[in-house]
């Protein structure tokens, strides 16, 4: 296909994006816009010295304000598993390599979670999930031991929500959650649902391991789920800003990079 030629038509087609999606990686406009990264990244030089993008590593980002970013970043599983592939099948594929035969995991909802969930559903591991895509799959295509969450199911978010106060009576050695948000407070999450799912699986497992893309490091929800030094492990992709890694150092978190293909 033809590269959009007007200047003006690919600057409109970009701020449109933002609209949709509170993040764009220069590799995506190239592919919307059927442009050269170097016409991309002047387009994005001039919308950002106009104000009407945010340059940040590795794309744009909207300049709305935080709550409106909120809610465009707050999407439904069957939408949400359309962002960022290419990032997420990457950080899936570095979980699994932190998996060993014979492990006992639980495995939260969340579409990257669900890529990760897929990976690992032949080999011979114990999983406890709340995700009722994820548990679908591994009924119908995997051979692991699988334990689905009991509870009522929201099919927003697309998990079983256990129903009493207490924790399930289940141990993991790791817990792979993703985020809606991270920040320097923490994990962050915009559904209070899944605020309270999480911190009542936090007491379940060994090492908690965030798998999150970068762009969830300008994403900024209202409920902070647990703080930066609860992590274990976070692996994210190669976006990832200086500035971000140098925070979740100062945390003492250990930080795992998915190579993606580069632009």
């Amino acid at each position: 296909m033809a590269s959009i030629v007007s200047e003006t038509e690919r600057q409109e087609l970009i701020k449109e994006v933002l609209k949709a999606q509170p993040f764009v990686t220069v590799k995506d406009l190239v592919s919307l816009t059927h442009a050269s990264p170097a016409t991309v990244r002047r387009d994005i030089d001039k919308l950002n010295g106009l104000g009407e993008v945010r340059k940040v590593f590795g794309g744009i980002a909207s300049v709305e304000p935080a709550a409106a970013r909120e809610r465009l970043s707050a999407r439904p599983f069957d939408e949400n598993r359309m962002l960022a592939v290419d990032a997420k099948k990457a950080i899936a594929e570095e979980a699994e390599r932190l998996c060993r035969d014979g492990d006992s995991l639980i495995i939260h909802g969340g579409t990257t979670c669900y890529l990760f969930g897929t990976l690992i559903a032949r080999r011979p591991l114990k999983v406890f999930t709340n995700s009722m895509p994820l548990a679908a799959h591994l009924a119908e295509a995997g051979t692991c031991h699988l334990t689905v969450s009991g509870g009522e199911l929201h099919r927003e978010p697309g998990i079983l929500q256990w129903l009493v106060a207490e924790p399930p009576p289940v141990f993991a050695s790791k817990f792979f959650v993703g985020a809606q948000g991270i920040g320097p407070a923490g994990v962050m999450e915009s559904h209070p649902l899944l605020v309270r799912s999480v911190e009542m699986l936090l007491g379940c497992t060994d090492q908690v391991v965030v798998l999150a893309d970068s762009r969830k490091f300008a994403i900024r929800p209202r409920h902070v789920v647990f703080g930066l030094s609860r992590i274990g492990t976070l692996i994210t992709d190669d976006g990832l800003a200086d500035a971000d890694a140098r925070m979740l150092a100062d945390e003492g978190v250990t930080v795992v990079v998915a190579r993606t293909r580069e632009v």
